[in-house]
C-alpha cells in the first residue's frame, strides 16, 4: 500500500482534530479563571485569620480580637462564593479529588475556631492546622494547568502558581514570627522553621520572576521584597531573643509582614488577569490555524512545557534538600555563637546586645566569620583567670 506524504486526508483531519481539541482546552481555562481567582481570594482572608488568631493566642486574648472576627467574617464570605464556583462542571478525577480533600479540611475550619476562641488550642497547633487547609486548597491550582500544552499559557500559569506558593510562605513566616515576638522568645526548631519558610520562599519567587514580564519584575521588586525592617526583624528572630515589650514588636512585625502579603497579593491579581488575557487572546490566535505540510509543529510546540518545568522543580528539591543540610550546621553555628555570648556576659559582665557587637566588631577587625571567632572564644576561655565582673 503506497501512502502520499504531507497529502493524506487522514493527516488533515487530525490536525482539524487537534485545533478542535486545543479550542476546547483553552476554552475549559478561560472557564476556570474565576476559580482560579475565588481560590486565590479565600486563601487569602485564610492567610489573614491565621495570623489574626496566632497573635490573639499568644497574647492570651489580649490582642487582635476585631481582627479576629473581621477575618473570620471575610474568609465566610469567601467560602461561600467558592462553593458557588464548585457548582459548576470540572473536569478530571484528580481535580475533584484534590477539591474533595480541601472541602473535608474547610468541615474542620468550625472547631478550629472554637478552639482559637476558647484558647483550648496553642498558636503553633492552630498554625499547622490553618496551614493544612491552606496546603490542600493550593493544591487544586496545579490540576487546572493539567492538560496545558501551549508554552505560552503554561509560562504565566507556572509563574502564578509559584507566587501563590511563595505567597503562602510568606505568611507562614508571618505566623512564625508573631508567634515568637509576642511570646518574646524563639526556641531553635521555631527559627529553623523560620529559616526554612524564608529560602522557601524566596526559592518560589525565582521561578515566579523567570516566566513574567519585566514590568512585573519590576513591581515585585519594588513593592514585594522585604524591607530593611523586616530584614532586621528577621536578624533578630533567628540570631537573638526579643525584648519583653507587650507585644510592641509582635505587632510591628504583623504590619510590615501584612503590607507585605497585600503586595503579593495585589501582584497575584495581575498575575491572574494576565494568565486568563492571554488564554483569550490564545483563543482567537491566528496561530490556531490548521496546519499542513508546510507547517513545522515541533517548532509551534516544541516539548511538552510542563514536563521540564517538573524535572526542575525536582532538581531544585534536591537543592533544598542541600541547604536544610547546610541550614542545620548553620542553626549548630548559631547555638556556638550563643555559647561565646555567654561566655562574654559572663566574664566581661557585658549585656547580650553588646556580646553580640564585641563578637561582631572582632569578626570584622580579623577579617574572619563570626562562628570562627566564637569557636576560638570558648577554646581559650577555660586559659582565663578573669573573674566574673571583672
Amino acid at each position: 500500500m503506497t501512502i502520499e506524504a504531507g497529502s493524506s486526508p487522514g493527516a488533515t483531519e487530525w490536525f482539524q482534530r487537534a485545533r478542535r481539541l486545543r479550542e476546547e482546552q483553552l476554552g475549559r481555562l478561560a472557564q476556570l479563571g474565576e476559580l482560579v481567582n475565588g481560590i486565590s481570594r479565600l486563601v487569602h482572608m485564610l492567610q489573614c485569620e491565621r495570623g489574626a488568631s496566632n497573635v490573639w493566642l499568644c497574647s492570651q486574648g489580649k490582642l487582635y480580637a476585631p481582627e479576629c472576627k473581621a477575618s473570620r467574617a471575610l474568609v465566610d464570605e469567601n467560602l461561600a462564593a467558592l462553593y458557588r464556583l464548585f457548582n459548576q462542571p470540572l473536569p478530571g478525577s484528580t481535580l475533584c479529588e484534590r477539591i474533595a480533600s480541601a472541602l473535608h479540611c474547610l468541615e474542620t475550619l468550625t472547631v478550629l475556631r472554637d478552639g482559637v476562641t476558647g484558647r483550648s488550642v496553642t498558636a503553633p497547633q492552630a498554625m499547622e492546622h490553618y496551614s493544612r487547609i491552606l496546603r490542600h486548597l493550593l493544591s487544586i491550582v496545579p490540576q487546572l494547568s493539567d492538560s496545558i500544552d501551549d508554552p505560552h499559557i503554561a509560562g504565566r500559569f507556572v509563574a502564578l502558581y509559584s507566587l501563590m506558593q511563595g505567597k503562602e510562605l510568606v505568611g507562614q513566616e508571618r505566623a512564625l514570627g508573631a508567634i515568637g515576638f509576642t511570646q518574646g522568645f524563639f526556641d531553635d526548631e521555631t527559627r529553623q522553621r523560620l529559616v526554612d519558610r524564608i529560602d522557601g520562599q524566596q526559592a518560589c519567587f525565582e521561578v515566579f520572576i523567570s516566566h513574567c514580564t519585566p514590568d512585573v519584575q519590576e513591581t515585585f521588586t519594588f513593592n514585594c521584597l522585604p524591607d530593611l525592617e523586616t530584614e532586621k526583624l528577621r536578624r533578630e528572630a533567628c540570631t537573638r531573643q526579643p525584648p519583653a515589650d507587650n507585644g510592641d514588636t509582635a505587632l510591628k512585625w504583623f504590619a510590615l509582614q501584612t503590607a507585605r502579603l497585600e503586595h503579593l497579593r495585589t501582584l497575584e491579581e495581575v498575575a491572574i488577569a494576565d494568565l486568563m488575557t492571554a488564554v483569550e487572546e490564545r483563543r482567537g490566535s491566528k496561530n490556531l490555524h490548521v496546519a499542513d505540510e508546510h507547517d513545522d509543529i515541533l517548532t509551534r510546540f516544541p516539548d511538552k512545557p510542563l514536563l521540564p518545568l517538573v524535572r526542575q522543580q525536582a532538581r531544585e528539591i534536591e537543592q533544598l534538600s542541600r541547604q536544610l543540610a547546610s541550614l542545620r550546621d548553620t542553626l549548630e553555628e548559631r547555638k556556638t555563637i550563643d555559647k561565646a555570648k555567654s561566655v562574654l556576659m559572663t566574664h566581661q559582665n557585658m549585656s547580650e546586645e553588646q556580646a553580640w557587637t564585641a563578637l561582631r566588631k572582632m569578626a570584622m577587625d580579623k577579617n574572619q566569620r563570626m562562628v570562627d571567632i566564637a569557636r576560638a572564644l570558648l577554646t581559650v576561655k577555660n586559659l582565663w583567670n578573669v573573674p566574673p565582673g571583672e
